[in-house]
């Protein structure tokens, strides 16, 4: 797939190609071959040499309602996954994300939870999704503005049902506190569930 979209002006897509390299896979239909309301791309790195990119492409031509103010907001959905990981577990959340905020036209915040529900991928403890900033990378890459405005990439983090429930309790700050100093690996959907504190 080249670095070009029908539906996008190129100056979104060099927003993310500039971090994450050339887009190298694309999906424009979903599971039912049912053309989607926005594209899917992998980008040919991620926030190390063992991770890549995926990101939504068209989601902001909405927009969104906030639930936190009266404001409007227009984003794309990023995840950073393994190399090693089938692009089907990333892109699948992703299609299946994009396609709740458009049915609900709601925005996702940092420090939302979705979830949580089964295993992201089969094996793994975790089975939820934070919204975080993309801390991993530069701070302008969280924001890419054009003559509409500006367009917010959101991290779509996994998570495990332990720190979804210590997100509920104690909020997205006293979360964000605990990754900072325990610092684990965000991109392995694999890894085992933080140590939480104070106690739920």
């Amino acid at each position: 797939m080249t670095s070009s979209s029908e539906h996008e002006a190129p100056d979104l897509i060099a927003h993310f190609e500039y971090t994450l390299g050339l887009i190298q896979r694309g999906w424009s239909v979903d599971p039912d071959r049912v053309k989607m309301p926005f594209q899917i791309v992998q980008f040919a790195s991620g926030s190390d040499e063992d991770s890549v990119g995926y990101a939504t492409l068209g989601l902001s031509r909405h927009l969104l309602e906030s639930a936190a103010s009266d404001r409007t907001i227009r984003q794309e959905l990023l995840m950073l996954a393994p190399k090693k990981m089938k692009p089907d577990f990333p892109v699948g959340l992703l299609h299946q994300l994009g396609s709740m905020v458009l049915g609900t036209h709601k925005a996702l915040l940092r420090g939302n939870v979705i979830g949580p529900a089964n295993a992201l991928v089969p094996g793994s403890e975790l089975t939820a999704l934070y919204v975080a900033s993309p801390v991993y990378f530069p701070d302008e890459f969280a924001t890419f503005t054009d003559d509409d405005g500006d367009v917010v990439v959101a991290w779509l983090v996994p998570i495990s049902t332990g720190e979804a429930d210590f997100v509920w309790h104690h909020g997205w700050g006293a979360f964000e506190d605990l990754l900072l100093e325990q610092d684990p690996d965000l991109v392995d959907f694999d890894r085992p569930e933080m140590k939480l504190w104070p106690v739920r």
